[in-house]
């Protein structure tokens, strides 16, 4: 029954990382990535620093950020789901079972949640 979770719980957080919207990658020639990195190499020469783009890196963050917290909310529901179910149509045994099981469920999703709080929190400040 474990393995049945897990194998559930492995494939609904691989079908979401592949429904996700991803980055279109274009082929380019070597002669373009070649001059690409001849003109970093001569900015670095020239001493002339880049910027970091704070919009992008923003973005960037978000995107990630948002990704994981769907993942870890979808486990969670899920996770929290099963539990549920083995609780109400479960032997005396399996509830008790069910029960020892919950403050490991209960800590993790603190653990997550908070991970994510603090994240924000960060992200906010240094804006």
């Amino acid at each position: 029954m474990i393995k049945k979770v897990f194998l559930t719980v492995l494939t609904i957080i691989l079908l979401l990382t592949l429904l996700l919207p991803t980055n279109i990658v274009q082929a380019t020639s070597l002669s373009n990535i070649t001059q690409g990195a001849d003109n970093f190499l001569q900015q670095g020469q020239h001493g002339s620093q880049g910027t970091i783009n704070g919009q992008i890196l923003g973005d960037t963050s978000n995107l990630i950020y948002n990704t994981l917290l769907i993942i870890g909310v979808c486990v969670a529901v899920i996770w929290s789901t099963i539990l549920g179910i083995k609780f109400i149509t479960g032997s005396v045994e399996q509830k008790v079972k069910v029960k020892e099981s919950l403050l490991p469920f209960v800590i993790g999703c603190v653990v997550i949640f908070g991970a994510f709080g603090i994240w924000r929190l960060i992200i906010v400040i240094l804006r």
